[in-house]
């Protein structure tokens, strides 16, 4: 899989980082074919002839500076990939022959500082075709693929695989170059399924998990780092690489999937599970990552039938259209392309509808308009035929019929209500709701739900606002009496009437400490950082306060979505006393540097204001007896957010 003596290249080759071009440049240069030289040539005819040559001699010959060209070459490459001169002139074809050359000369490869050479040659091929399709073709007409195929086998190491991967999914989106890269397809599709299953853990065990400095492989650390920083930010450069390679390996695949091809293989069983998992989270937060491949599986029938037959990815979709992530949209499509299919319609229902009937009152989401509407119309699709094929699921049927009146009975009736008695409605709902959080406020939970869902029937749909505090006041009292699913339904429901949708601070805290008493760490982060988020948006000072409750959620949820936190439990398993003494190394002063350092990952990724400054602040509950009272009534270790008033 590896290379088989790359710990043993540490002793030949120099410890220094790979020097940079403008260094070399300013040495003295008595080489008449230097490259860098020939760069410098102000005739652009004279030019382009020494570096087409140079393109040609370069795998021919054995020279300890060809790291510099390549390094010069990818710096070149990643700020003008669309500039067409070094495509014309034969550098794929020269790219493609060193990478070739690096798997089968080891003595090359160890020598000198070459074995930086083929991840700079294959990130090069990549930067160059992500954009023009005249670049791709060049590429693979210059003999790219079978080079790069290699790389993805694993003939070196996973960093070599993150940047063939990328390359190839360049090649495989065009539909010129396409073809060239399905001459492979079995291969590549499989390759693909199982460095997406399992990057994370070979990342982690080979270089994340090894504590031991010198243990590692240098030249990773070297090109993660550029020779700069220590373990810490290797670390966290290995992490953002490792979700890349995952990411990468699922748009290969996308490719092959938007063009209903390897179907069959892609929808393993497994691999669908597999698929599930896989978030690129904060790490890669612009990547629908797993679910996004999910979404392509829906629009073809195979694959909408075997994600029909996994509960386990239904109920991962239907977790998903109930959360704050930016990809809800995608788990919401997901649903309702499975529930208009009559083959797969009522293999979903009964678990699909138990989730989407908090959402039919959603407005826009994902630069969609009327996702609620369109929620309403799939569900209630065939509504005689659904209640009777299953009506011997009461569940299924109540909340058919709850739709049915919510939608449509319920406004056909409130479009003769008059602006005065809507005005009276909202006086009487507001005496109710008092009441409510009078009883709240005293401990007597159960009447105060019984209050709340008074009010609730009452209450017409167009006073938005009004419902969804009594919907997020509702869902405090559930949690109160330890019921984390009715919790989620009402918070669910008071977030989709919010304007934006998810925008109810008080609902999303709600909502987060909900998820977290069911274990679903992920989707309690995304409502933990919208909270946040509104905490910080609203804020009038200089000084930005986030709550202690909030912040302290935030680490527990981090700690628990960590890229390679599977990764690193399994590792314990196999090696459990190597595990435990990191662990005690970690004890004593870490913890807090990395709260502070995922707070700030988190800020980052999520576009929140710049120079955050966090103060620890105590929850607010209630004063005097009304506030002993509700200490009584509330889960030990929650903190808890008073009834909207």
């Amino acid at each position: 899989m590896a290379i088989y003596s790359l710990k043993k290249k540490e002793k030949v080759t120099a410890t220094t980082t790979t020097p940079t071009v403008s260094a070399t440049m300013a040495m003295a240069c008595t080489n008449p074919s230097c490259f860098f030289c020939i760069m410098k040539e102000p005739d652009s005819s004279v030019r382009r002839v020494g570096i087409k040559n140079c393109f040609k001699e370069i795998p021919l010959t054995d020279d300890q500076e060809h790291v510099l060209v390549l390094s010069g070459l990818f710096n070149i490459a990643m700020t003008q990939p669309d500039d067409p001169e070094f495509p014309s002139l034969g550098i794929f074809h020269c790219l493609a022959r060193l990478i070739s050359r690096s798997i089968t000369d080891k003595d090359w490869l160890l020598r000198y500082q070459n074995v930086y050479i083929p991840y700079y040659a294959a990130h090069v091929i990549g930067s160059y075709t992500m954009n023009k399709v005249e670049f791709a073709e060049k590429a693979v007409e210059s003999g790219v693929i079978p080079p790069l195929m290699e790389l993805l086998r694993g003939k070196l190491t996973w960093v070599e695989q993150r940047v063939a991967v990328r390359a190839l999914g360049h090649l495989a989106s065009y539909e010129r170059t396409f073809e060239a890269v399905a001459e492979y397809e079995k291969e590549v599709v499989e390759l693909a399924m199982q460095l997406a299953s399992t990057c994370l853990e070979v990342v982690y065990a080979e270089f994340v998990g090894v504590n031991d400095e010198k243990a590692r492989l240098k030249y990773h650390g070297d090109l993660l780092t550029r020779g700069i920083g220590g373990m810490e930010m290797e670390n966290r450069k290995a992490e953002e690489w490792a979700s890349q390679l995952q990411c990468w390996s699922l748009y290969l695949l996308n490719c092959f999937a938007y063009k209903e091809r390897a179907i069959n293989l892609i929808c393993r069983q497994e691999f669908l599970k597999d698929l599930c998992q896989m978030w690129g989270g904060l790490v890669n937060h612009t990547s629908p990552s797993g679910v996004g491949l999910i979404r392509i599986l829906c629009y073809h029938k195979t694959g909408r039938k075997s994600i029909a037959e996994s509960r386990e990815v239904v109920e991962s979709l239907c977790n998903l259209s109930r959360s704050s992530d930016d990809w809800q949209y995608v788990g919401v499509d997901c649903l309702l392309l499975l529930l208009r299919d009559q083959d797969t319609r009522y293999k979903v229902m009964e678990i699909a509808i138990l989730f989407l009937v908090d959402l039919v009152e959603l407005g826009s989401l994902g630069g969609r308009s009327y996702v609620g509407e369109a929620i309403t119309r799939t569900l209630l699709l065939d509504y005689n035929q659904t209640r009777s094929k299953l009506k011997n699921n009461k569940v299924v049927e109540r909340a058919l019929e709850e739709i049915w009146v919510l939608k449509l009975e319920r406004k056909r009736r409130e479009r003769m209500m008059s602006n005065e008695k809507v005005e009276e409605r909202k006086v009487l709902i507001s005496l109710i709701k008092q009441q409510g959080n009078q009883r709240c406020w005293l401990g007597e939970v159960e009447e105060a739900i019984v209050k709340y869902s008074e009010a609730l029937e009452l209450c017409p749909s167009r006073l938005r606002k009004e419902r969804v505090v009594l919907h997020s006041n509702r869902a405090q009292c559930h949690l109160l009496l330890g019921d984390p699913d009715a919790a989620i339904r009402d918070a669910t429901r008071a977030l989709s009437l919010s304007t934006p949708p998810n925008s109810h601070g008080k609902s999303l805290w709600r909502r987060s400490q909900a998820y977290d008493m069911k274990g679903l760490a992920k989707e309690s982060l995304m409502d933990c950082i919208m909270f946040i988020n509104g905490c910080i948006n609203s804020e009038t000072t200089k000084r930005i306060k986030v709550p202690y409750f909030a912040a302290r959620m935030i680490s527990k949820q981090m700690e628990a979505t960590w890229l390679f936190s599977t990764a690193r439990s399994k590792l314990s398993s196999t090696q459990p006393n190597k595990v435990q003494e990191s662990d005690d190394e970690d004890e004593g002063g870490n913890d807090e540097q990395q709260l502070d350092e995922m707070m700030r990952t988190m800020m980052e990724n999520k576009n929140f204001k710049s120079g955050l400054s966090t103060i620890i602040e105590e929850p607010l509950i209630g004063k005097g007896e009304s506030k002993r009272k509700l200490e009584r009534a509330m889960p030990r270790n929650k903190a808890v957010v008073p009834p909207s008033t």
